[in-house]
């Protein structure tokens, strides 16, 4: 386990990272959610399994998510720093999270968007393995991510059969 730099916990350098973790996922959230103009009307259009959920619970689902996203790469940015290899596949997680969503609604791509959040599911698992070398409690944090990631990609690949 990697403990070199063990960061104050609330200095102004370790908030201000916060806050930069925090921007992050805002920006992964916000750039998503531009490529698709009305979420809601284009999943209800789509043909769901019975199990799909409404569309209304995404919203606060990823809000919780995105937090815990957030504070786990701060976990170990505090312990690691930025040039850890965590914190790279930490990085190309996100990128592919910002990805899905405009394969999937803007592009109407549900195959390729099924590849690609396959892909995600991989980085994930690849981060939650690294951050789990340096900060255990980090690692656990992405664990609710992992699971909704995985009962996303069955819903993508159902509706993607469906339609």
């Amino acid at each position: 386990m990697t403990q070199s730099l063990r960061r104050p916990l609330w200095s102004p350098s370790s908030i201000i990272a916060l806050l930069g973790f925090g921007l992050a996922v805002v920006i992964v959230a916000v750039v998503g959610g531009l490529a698709v103009a009305a979420p809601d009307q284009q999943y209800a259009a789509l043909e769901q399994p019975p199990w799909a959920p409404p569309p209304w619970l995404f919203g606060p689902v990823w809000t919780v998510l995105y937090v815990l996203i957030a504070v786990s790469g701060w976990l170990v940015w505090r312990r690691a720093g930025l040039t850890s290899p965590a914190h790279v596949v930490y990085a190309v997680q996100l990128l592919l999270n910002m990805a899905w969503t405009p394969l999937f609604f803007a592009a109407g791509l549900i195959g390729p968007a099924f590849a690609e959040i396959v892909v995600l599911w991989i980085a994930i698992v690849a981060t939650i393995v690294l951050f789990a070398r340096i900060d255990k409690i980090a690692a656990w944090l992405l664990v609710p991510y992992l699971a909704w990631v995985t009962f996303a990609s069955a819903l993508n690949l159902a509706i993607w059969v469906l339609n």
